[in-house]
């Protein structure tokens, strides 16, 4: 009896602490998002869409920032336009191959999110990011290609969840910010993206597409996500069953699922899937999507609602999602019981211009350089005897940014980085072009020649609204050769190539500097260019990356994310979304320009001793996979192991191999590491569409340790049983 009568006081005690369950932060994600919902009115329902702040409950929205390689913050309505760190393109962020280097690069954009949220000086909510892009970049014509982390899922997935990791941080109850995965899924054509349906069978959804998606939100940690604008088989991603049924229901991914900007409209005037705004809003909503970005007002909602299109039970599951996210942002609860609070506190100084976060910046930037080519070792350059160096090329004075970028504290390029890295021993002529032959003259008295050059991630775009057309796409690129969000190229060819040339006749000493957020068809430049190094746009610390790399100090060990081809010729028709037909290393025809994961070293890497911790894996079980890799060079330097599998003897068609694992490390000069990966059966599995579910087979697995998908060192055999 007195224990009852102690827990009895304790409830009450409880409650007048609490006076709704909602406020009680002891009570689980769901209860409390349940109870907000029940509280409010459906007039709060409906504005809760488009906004998910519910004043009368003290309920604030999270506020949102683009955050796919630097969180955004614009001059807008919100204030004044504020610096924050800006990384290499997506693209270039998985040229790293270093998944702990993407978490940290994660972590800086979720620190300086709560910076600009709860610092007095910004007061800004920004707490929800956008990002990452999670889509897959199968088709190198694809004008968002510098948004994606590779062709590959399971590098991509992999990539995709340790930035969330970062994003959200390592705290069990409270996320530092939120982060919501766009754009589900197969959005990888833009010239006509809000009208297209990207046709594939559910094979291919579950092992291709939709991978760096799951792996995002079960192993990352995400909740929320943004449809795309095409369509699947003719459904709408907005409107489209796989929302509800795989995303929310196997996944749990249904907290805050937006449109895209203008989708809702699309649904109607250019899919004509569905004819008026009321039933659009209906069936997005009864998918699971509680935000439009355009479209979904609350008249439209009334109207669907007063139809009999929709009901109040259908906002109310929509809704929840939201209010979970507000609970693991700690947004309802005393601010002395949330880790991250204490972010922005008086006097900390911004930290985008602290050593920390300039030093991740300088990481990413560094770890993105790939070393595409190095005949004869010209590079690194040698300082003994070098007086003069030419810099040349329209990339080489600044750092060019995206539609995904806002102001940063400072952008190095690599005209700038060289002159300082060259001091006053060196010489260094410019020229931005070869207009009367100042190139070829700059190259010609100069010992050796960079030329810089790349695309325009804007297309020469200065304000990205007056790029969009009505249907969603973006104006023509005045190169053919570039793309952007809207626009996807018409060809893979390099139009300053014709500079490179001019300039290699002047000085055969030529270093190429591709800065590009996507392949091009380099062919005579990797012919006859003796050295060739890519990068990519947006990296604040891009200069300092690249002189870096061209004098010795970083040796690169970046690797590439896709095939690149050495013409159309080698790539499907752009609306083919049956990447069997010849997409990505997986089922690639004929021999690319540069295979998948391909990248040089200025050191050299012998491979031995390839053994598994078993010869046997169980359909439930794993195996390590264990190589020693030593550094035969005189040179310390990054290696990128990878593993692949094959299936010779599989039921079902497979794909020719599969990166499942892969180790980015450093080794000193005649240093040996024991480099392990961990390899479940469960990644072996196939989608059996009869069965609707994962299939792990009984069968030998080859099993293919290499520096690329085309340069394999070492093969074994497990059994699975």
């Amino acid at each position: 009896m007195a224990l009852a009568a102690t827990f009895c006081g304790a409830i009450a005690a409880h409650s007048q602490r609490y006076p709704y369950p909602y406020l009680n932060p002891n009570l689980p994600v769901e209860q409390r998002a349940d109870n907000i919902v029940s509280l409010m009115t459906l007039d709060e329902k409906i504005a809760a869409i488009g906004n998910a702040a519910v004043p009368r409950l003290n309920i604030p929205a999270p506020g949102n920032s683009e955050g796919i390689h630097q969180l955004v913050r614009r001059a807008g309505r919100g204030g004044d336009p504020v610096p924050t760190t800006s990384f290499s393109q997506v693209y270039g962020m998985g040229e790293t191959w270093d998944p702990e280097l993407i978490r940290r690069a994660g972590t800086v954009e979720g620190y300086e999110a709560r910076y600009i949220t709860q610092s007095n000086k910004y007061k800004r909510p920004t707490l929800m990011l956008w990002g990452p892009t999670s889509d897959l970049a199968r088709d190198p014509r694809w004008g968002r290609n510098d948004e994606s982390f590779g062709e590959d899922p399971f590098l991509t997935g992999t990539m995709v969840a340790a930035f969330i990791k970062g994003i959200q941080g390592d705290d069990p109850k409270y996320w530092q910010a939120a982060s919501l995965l766009k754009h589900f899924f197969a959005n990888s054509n833009e010239t006509t993206r809000s009208g297209s349906s990207s046709n594939f069978d559910e094979r291919l959804m579950r092992e291709y597409y939709s991978v760096p998606f799951r792996m995002g939100f079960l192993e990352g940690g995400a909740k929320s996500l943004m449809a795309a604008y095409n369509a699947w088989n003719g459904i709408p991603m907005m409107v489209n069953p796989v929302l509800r049924d795989v995303v929310g229901k196997e996944w749990g991914a249904n907290w805050y699922v937006l449109s895209d900007a203008g989708a809702a409209g699309h649904v109607v005037n250019i899919h004509k899937y569905l004819k008026t705004d009321e039933e659009v809003a209906a069936a997005a909503i009864k998918v699971g999507l509680n935000q439009f970005l355009g479209g979904g007002g609350p008249p439209v909602i009334k109207k669907a609602l007063d139809e009999k299109l929709l009901t109040e039970a259908n906002l109310d599951a929509a809704l929840k999602g939201k209010f979970k996210t507000a609970v693991r942002l700690g947004l309802l609860d005393p601010p002395s019981t949330v880790p991250y609070t204490k972010i922005g506190a008086a006097d900390e100084p911004e930290p985008w211009l602290g050593d920390r976060h300039k030093s991740v910046a300088r990481d990413v930037a560094r770890e993105s350089v790939v070393l595409l080519k190095n005949a004869g070792g010209l590079l690194p350059l040698n300082r003994t005897g070098l007086k003069s160096i030419a810099v040349v090329g329209p990339r080489a004075a600044g750092v060019l940014f995206d539609f995904y970028s806002g102001p940063t504290p400072y952008a190095i390029g690599v005209l700038p980085a060289i002159k300082d890295k060259a001091g006053s021993a060196i010489s260094v002529n410019y020229a931005a072009n070869n207009d009367g032959d100042a190139a070829v003259n700059a190259a010609r008295a100069s010992d050796v020649a960079v030329v810089v050059v790349g695309n325009d991630p804007m297309c020469g775009t200065k304000n990205p609204g007056e790029a969009f057309n009505r249907d969603g796409s973006t104006k023509p690129c005045p190169d053919p050769g570039e793309g952007r969000e809207g626009r996807d190229r018409d060809t893979l060819d390099l139009s300053q190539e014709e500079l490179v040339k001019a300039v290699y006749a002047a000085n055969p000493k030529t270093v190429v500097v591709l800065i590009s957020s996507f392949p091009y068809a380099i062919n005579w430049t990797h012919a006859i260019v003796p050295a060739i190094l890519h990068i990519t746009h947006a990296a604040q610390e891009q200069g300092t990356a690249i002189a870096d790399v061209l004098f010795g100090d970083h040796n690169p060990g970046g690797r590439l994310v896709q095939t690149w081809p050495k013409s159309l010729d080698q790539v499907p028709p752009m609306l083919d979304y049956d990447i069997r037909h010849g997409r990505t290393y997986m089922y690639f025809n004929g021999e690319p320009l540069y295979p998948f994961g391909y990248g040089l070293s200025y050191t050299t890497f012998q491979y031995s001793n390839l053994r598994l911790s078993s010869a046997r894996l169980t359909k439930n079980g794993s195996i390590t996979v264990m190589v020693d890799v030593k550094n035969t060079g005189r040179r310390a330097g990054d290696e990128v192991v990878q593993l692949y599998l094959r299936h010779p003897q599989s039921k079902v068609a497979r794909p020719a191999q599969e990166l499942k694992g892969f180790q980015r490390i450093m080794l000193k000069p005649d240093e040996r590491k024991t480099v392990q990966i961990s390899l479940k059966a469960a990644s072996l599995a196939w989608w059996n569409e009869k069965e609707h579910r994962f299939e792990v087979e009984a069968e030998p697995v080859r099993i293919l340790i290499g520096r690329s998908a085309a340069d394999i060192k070492l093969e074994k055999t497990v059994s699975v049983e």
